[in-house]
């Protein structure tokens, strides 16, 4: 059935099967035979040099402890483009980055109001992205079909 569905595909459009996908729309495939790594390496490296953090220090974190955002801080003004910019290419990243979501969408919620304080906020996640910039997300090939997770407890 593959098969016939694979020929019917070619008749109609210009089609080429070279091998497995390795690379598409910025996300990265690696596929073995009983796993599939998924990440965003280059485009991760790709974001951190359009916003001159490649050479930038790592952290462990991708939030700083107690720092509190409201929508009435008044530290400077910074170029809006900029940061609508770096929030949009931050949440593309969470495409296979899960953990970074939460923190980004915190900051895209300050996009109307774009401050120095939530851009230092996004710098950080830059900061923990530029640490992690390997990971992603792992399939493994399993017959059991249990639903794991990890979770921190703070």
């Amino acid at each position: 059935m593959f098969g016939d569905l694979k020929q019917a595909m070619i008749k109609e459009f210009e089609i080429m099967n070279i091998a497995l996908m390795s690379y598409y729309l910025g996300i990265e495939i690696k596929q073995g035979e009983d796993e599939i790594f998924v990440n965003q390496e280059k485009f991760a490296k790709k974001i951190l040099k359009k916003f001159k953090m490649k050479d930038c220090a790592k952290v462990n974190t991708p939030v700083e402890c107690g720092v509190k955002m409201s929508k009435n801080d008044k530290e400077g003004n910074i170029n809006s483009t900029t940061f609508k910019s770096l929030v949009r290419s931050l949440r593309y990243l969470t495409c296979t980055r899960p953990y970074i979501f939460d923190e980004v969408r915190l900051t895209s919620r300050f996009m109307e109001t774009s401050t120095m304080t939530y851009f230092k906020a996004l710098k950080r996640i830059l900061r923990y992205i530029k640490g992690t910039i390997d990971f992603g997300l792992f399939y493994d090939y399993s017959n059991s079909f249990d639903l794991v997770g990890y979770s921190d407890s703070d």
